[in-house]
């Protein structure tokens, strides 16, 4: 069931402390905001109202769901996933941008990294610290810099070709117990191409913009 049809990105609030420069970055590429369970408390104290709130609200403070109007307030009482995932299954939107789902419990962080590999709900960036993390389409063009830091990270058997990276991946077997893709360099402008398999993208923070708009 959709909660919040968009044509625009929209920015999704986790409940993991982020600083206000991530939302900021993300608002100016996603102006609808939803938050999942608890990020609403985070999307409130950064002066930003949602206009959805998603989740089971076991972590809802009662300030913030008095202070929120009840039809944007969406109980989802299923235990099957994630908030994450409850949000991302119920929002229709080109793109996702989401902050406050790493830098607190692990255990949230890599279950969301499993949601992406498992595409669930629309094409999604994370804002993670110092990257920006997404699942690899089958084909995607990056114009990036020189020695720009370009990782790939299987979540199952996966493979694809490239052009522009310093190491390429043509003919290499990857799987999260075998060959990763770790630092591997831009030379230049990059091109992936033929990508089967769930493959995480990790690219440097400053390239939010760029792969926005490449995806």
């Amino acid at each position: 069931m959709t909660v919040l049809a968009s044509t625009r990105p929209v920015t999704l609030i986790g409940g993991a402390p982020f600083p206000r420069t991530d939302l900021e970055a993300a608002l100016a590429l996603a102006p609808g905001v939803v938050a999942a369970d608890g990020g609403a408390d985070q999307a409130l104290a950064l002066g930003v109202m949602p206009q959805a709130v998603i989740g089971d609200f076991d972590s809802l403070s009662d300030e913030a769901r008095a202070a929120i109007p009840a039809d944007r307030l969406h109980h989802v009482t299923e235990q099957l996933g994630t908030d994450f995932e409850k949000c991302l299954s119920r929002i229709d939107a080109p793109l996702v941008l989401a902050v406050g789902f790493s830098g607190a419990r692990q255990d949230h962080f890599l279950a969301a990294l499993n949601a992406l590999a498992r595409r669930v709900g629309p094409r999604c960036i994370l804002i993670a610290g110092d990257d920006v993390i997404t699942l690899a389409p089958e084909t995607l063009a990056l114009d990036l810099a020189p020695g720009t830091r370009v990782s790939l990270v299987p979540m199952g058997d996966a493979s694809g070709r490239s052009t522009g990276l310093k190491w390429p991946i043509d003919q290499i077997a990857f799987a999260p117990d075998g060959r990763v893709g770790t630092s591997n360099q831009a030379t230049g402008r990059v091109e992936l191409r033929d990508m089967s398999g769930p493959m995480l993208l990790i690219l440097p923070r400053a390239q939010l913009k760029l792969l926005a708009a490449a995806l």
